[in-house]
């Protein structure tokens, strides 16, 4: 299920930086300082790599959203 802004509004720091998944390798990363980056893990040519797609509230949940 996607994530939806009061989730993300209410998502604190912790000591350590965590995940909130937002499904098919769409997560919200929050560092330990509040910050919180979208981003998105992919595999090419086997190995795995990760997107950085903006900062939230620049980036809006609606903004990420990706179909297939």
């Amino acid at each position: 299920m996607p994530l939806n802004d009061r989730q993300i509004k209410n998502a604190k720091p912790a000591e350590k930086p965590f995940n909130l998944n937002d499904g098919k390798g769409l997560y919200l990363y929050i560092n330990t300082s509040g910050g919180k980056l979208w981003r998105f893990d992919f595999s090419h040519n086997g190995k795995r790599k990760t997107l950085l797609i903006g900062k939230y509230p620049t980036v809006s949940p609606a903004a990420v959203f990706f179909t297939e």
